[in-house]
């Protein structure tokens, strides 16, 4: 499979195999992650991994601080159909930007390196995913996260800004593709 292969095949997986993926086939997509391009080289990811063994303490994690949102009043979007996928995908990595501290509760950027800092993990986070796609692995990049920023944060020890999570495993199933906007319609060229 040729890179543009992988571009036009990846999709978002939401059901994943009861089989554990191996250490090795982890090593290799985040191996790809670190490969990606960075503002000024800074690499400013970091990555937590979380298998099997943790992942009921991850979705317990996750749910509290849905729970949490919701008594406060605030919408939940698809979070708590996001922690079911969680509690099913057999590891789970978050993604952090280590060239920002954590502050309970700020999601905000103060310079635009930072901004910058969180394009390049986003270029990482997208070499996850087509390496994934590569080695037959399906994939989930999660914002969600977020209804449970601070816990989790505070669950895996991080003192980093979190950026994101992908859940990976063996896919469960096959999505078609999903619509796109027309090129036409999101490309304009300066004439």
């Amino acid at each position: 499979m040729n890179t543009l292969e992988a571009i036009a095949a990846r999709r978002s997986i939401r059901r994943f195999k009861d089989t554990p993926v191996p250490d090795e086939m982890i090593h290799t997509v985040l191996r790809a992650a670190i490969q990606a391009p960075s503002g000024k080289n800074r690499q400013p990811w970091r990555f937590v991994v979380v298998r099997e063994d943790k992942r009921d303490d991850m979705v317990r994690i996750m749910r509290e601080g849905i729970d949490r949102v919701e008594e406060l009043g605030h919408g939940l979007g698809s979070s708590r159909w996001t922690a079911k996928i969680m509690a099913h995908a057999p590891v789970t990595i978050f993604v952090f930007n280590d060239a920002q501290e954590h502050t309970p509760g700020n999601l905000m950027w103060d310079e635009p390196g930072d901004v910058v800092d969180v394009q390049s993990i986003g270029a990482a986070i997208q070499n996850i995913l087509l390496a994934a796609q590569e080695i037959g692995l399906g994939t989930l990049w999660i914002g969600d996260v977020f209804y449970a920023y601070d816990r989790i944060i505070e669950w895996l020890g991080e003192g980093h800004q979190m950026i994101a999570a992908v859940s990976i495993g063996y896919p469960d199933e096959q999505p078609g593709p999903r619509p796109r906007k027309a090129f036409d319609e999101v490309v304009r060229w300066l004439d």
